[in-house]
């Protein structure tokens, strides 16, 4: 395993780790607020048959922090370290914010982009939607832990602290709906994190300059949607994923019922599963869909 930054002038060094195995080059990107470790499950399966390298995107892990975090800076950061660093083919695999940068990247180099995993990528839930939102008032209070900052265990506690809006109205702590290893995880990434990277999510600047359905149509490779449930704290929603099916030339979706926004970590086996169909069939140009219950 090597661990290695990139620096330039103008633009914040960007942390990656080549974490072995042989094959084609398998690409991890990561979700806000965390950062390449998030990945650490899923790792002995994927070297089994990739070379597998991680990277910490702009003021997240040990990734430098930058003036401002849209994500269309994170693509940025990306197509410059791939031009760099791996100018080669690769898939790559993208939670979250991963997501969106891996579909912007695979539009933009489709000579060198095989195939793309999204897992739930969250367009304008944590776009121009998240005003008044559940997800907004998580941020808030993310924000506002990171700034404090503290020790893993002072931060685990401000995170679980956190009132977040229900269904049928009221609230619950954070504590009550998370694991206590979930947010204690979530803490180590938080005392890593520039706190200022939620604040464009939080006041919907995240997407500023971005055109998602260009984006979506403009890919060209093989594609794996995996959604997590919305009624379970998945943040694509069913329109967005029809909407998303149909722009894309080839894909392949799997909705998770019952499991929210963090498929990786909260079902990894049924997502290394339905990664193995995915790449057994890639040359495959017919989109199906299945229900993971």
């Amino acid at each position: 395993m090597s661990i290695s930054t990139r620096n330039t002038n103008s633009h914040p060094s960007l942390q990656h780790i080549d974490c072995g195995g042989e094959g084609p080059t398998f690409l991890l990107l990561h979700g806000v607020t965390r950062c390449g470790k998030d990945w650490e499950s899923l790792l002995p399966a994927l070297t089994a048959a990739w070379r597998v390298i991680t990277l910490d995107q702009r003021g997240h892990g040990g990734s430098e922090r930058a003036g401002s975090y849209l994500v269309n800076e994170y693509v940025d950061d990306f197509l410059r370290w791939m031009h760099d660093e791996l100018a080669k083919p690769l898939i790559i695999f993208g939670h979250s914010l991963g997501a969106m940068v891996a579909a912007a990247v695979a539009a933009e180099l489709p000579q060198l982009v095989l195939g793309i995993v999204l897992e739930d990528p969250p367009f304008h839930t944590m776009g121009n939607r998240i005003a008044g939102s559940a997800w907004q008032t998580h941020f808030i209070g993310m924000r506002e832990a990171a700034r404090r900052g503290g020790t893993v265990l002072a931060i685990t506690d401000a995170l679980a602290d956190i009132q977040i809006p229900v269904n049928g109205g009221g609230f619950k702590r954070l504590g009550e709906l998370r694991s206590r290893s979930s947010l204690n995880w979530s803490a180590q990434c938080l005392r890593q994190l520039d706190p200022e990277v939620l604040t464009p999510v939080i006041e919907g600047r995240w997407l500023d300059g971005d055109d998602d359905s260009n984006t979506l149509s403009g890919i060209r490779c093989p594609t794996l949607l995996l959604q997590g449930d919305p009624t379970a704290g998945g943040a694509l929603t069913d329109a967005d994923a029809a909407s998303a099916i149909a722009e894309l030339s080839s894909c392949q979706h799997v909705r998770f019922t019952g499991c929210g926004h963090q498929l990786h970590r909260d079902r990894p086996q049924e997502v290394l599963q339905a990664l193995w169909q995915f790449t057994a069939f890639q040359n495959s140009n017919n989109s199906s869909v299945r229900d993971h219950s």
